[in-house]
């Protein structure tokens, strides 16, 4: 991955031929042209949950076109950081009853959230380019 700097407050990474780009709002100096890193953080980990569930729903012949997930942080207000993050996977009426345990089990599959719960060690180093 290679993350650029592309003018303003404007920081996109560069991946497997995708990019994503970030900026700050206008409050903190950017104009709001894409989502803040933090907030792209906290979609991986709802989007990661739906494509389990998505997977889960798949595999049995369950349509999921009314099927979706809100996402809800509580924050520590000293720090700003997260301390509680809720994923609500909504089902229709119709959701089977027999796999309602289940689809919350795939969602916990969600590799983000198990990076979260297992911490990596961090490494931040300079070299010249």
């Amino acid at each position: 991955m290679e993350i650029t700097f592309d003018g303003g407050k404007v920081i996109s990474a560069h991946i497997n031929g995708h990019t994503i780009s970030t900026d700050q709002p206008r409050n903190g100096g950017g104009q709001n042209s894409a989502p803040p890193p933090f907030e792209l953080f906290l979609a991986s980990i709802g989007t990661c949950a739906g494509i389990y569930v998505k997977s889960f729903c798949d595999q049995r012949n369950i349509a999921t076109e009314n099927i979706k997930i809100i996402q809800h942080a509580d924050y520590n207000r000293e720090t700003g950081l997260p301390t509680n993050i809720k994923i609500d996977i909504q089902l229709p009426a119709d959701f089977p009853e027999k796999y309602k345990a289940a689809v919350i089990s795939a969602a916990e599959l969600c590799k983000v959230k198990k990076t979260i719960a297992n911490p990596p060690k961090f490494e931040v180093i300079t070299s010249i380019n």
